[in-house]
């Protein structure tokens, strides 16, 4: 089946394949990259290829990625969604701090509007942080209700989640009107199979990060087989793969390099067959 190239977020037809900033930062997402002029070509080739959804987090860095996007992009095409998020601050050795206050989350608001260059974020994120590995109960209703009170100043479009379980997403939609969901999503790591499903029967987009996080040497090793008949790199095959999973997956690979950002874009081309999704999917099935 033969999903479309695009969905609709925030009111606006998107490509899935956008592009996803993080590794614009330096090492552990912390400090300057070691060539910001590559940071910058990276961008500016990712929009002429025809990206036009960009993530991003003034939390990366801090304030360095969205200083570059703003360097290498503003003033921004207007077919280009931006979408940022907050719920977290660093710490002086790199850490990343819980800031659900109503003050650490309209800093952040007011943070990213400014380095990035923007009167108006598109899509604000709210990442949960009751856990930093991966999503955990606890209530986001105070902060979402934080960041619906600055959608209604008119600093925030829409709003999203990030981090989250199925209950706070319901919890959420009880809120305000939630946008996209950001969790960590890939071949082998599948806990959100029907949530995703759900999602997509109500035209939310869901935005995987990771594409190969958690796979074991053994996984790898099957997936490596695969591009390898395919004439493909993994990384490739994993992304053709999520790209192929539902209608509704936005995917952001995010690479410091043109070359890598070449291939990753490649992968939405990338044809896999009945007998090859069934190859990848044993393999999600032997990491149960």
């Amino acid at each position: 089946m033969r999903y479309s190239d695009t969905f609709k977020l925030a009111g606006h037809t998107v490509r899935r394949m956008g592009y996803g900033a993080m590794q614009l930062a330096g090492p552990n997402v912390f400090g300057p990259p070691k060539d910001r002029g590559e940071a910058i070509a990276v961008l500016r080739e990712a929009v002429a290829l025809g990206v036009n959804h960009i993530d991003t987090a003034d939390i990366y860095g801090p304030h360095v990625t969205n200083e570059i996007i703003r360097e290498a992009l503003h003033p921004y095409s207007d077919d280009l969604v931006i979408v940022t998020k907050v719920g977290a601050r660093r710490g002086d050795d790199g850490a990343w701090i819980p800031a659900f206050s109503r003050e650490d989350l309209t800093r952040s608001v007011h943070d990213n509007l400014r380095n990035l260059g923007l009167d108006v974020l598109e899509v604000v994120n709210l990442r949960s942080m009751f856990d930093t590995h991966g999503p955990k109960e606890g209530s986001l209703d105070e902060p979402l209700s934080v960041l619906a009170d600055l959608e209604r100043q008119g600093l925030i479009r829409h709003i999203g989640l990030s981090n989250v379980t199925p209950k706070q997403v319901a919890d959420g939609r009880r809120i305000c009107e939630i946008v996209c969901v950001q969790n960590l999503y890939n071949l082998v790591h599948r806990p959100d199979d029907a949530l995703i499903d759900a999602l997509a029967g109500d035209g939310i987009a869901y935005v995987p990060f990771f594409p190969l996080g958690g796979f074991t040497p053994l996984q790898s090793s099957a997936l490596s087989d695969v591009a390898r008949r395919l004439g493909a790199t993994p990384m490739q095959v994993a992304l053709a793969w999520l790209y192929r999973r539902a209608p509704n997956i936005l995917l952001i690979p995010g690479t410091s390099s043109r070359t890598h950002l070449r291939e990753n874009l490649a992968a939405s081309a990338l044809t896999l067959s009945d007998d090859v999704m069934a190859k990848l999917n044993a393999i999600s099935e032997g990491s149960s």
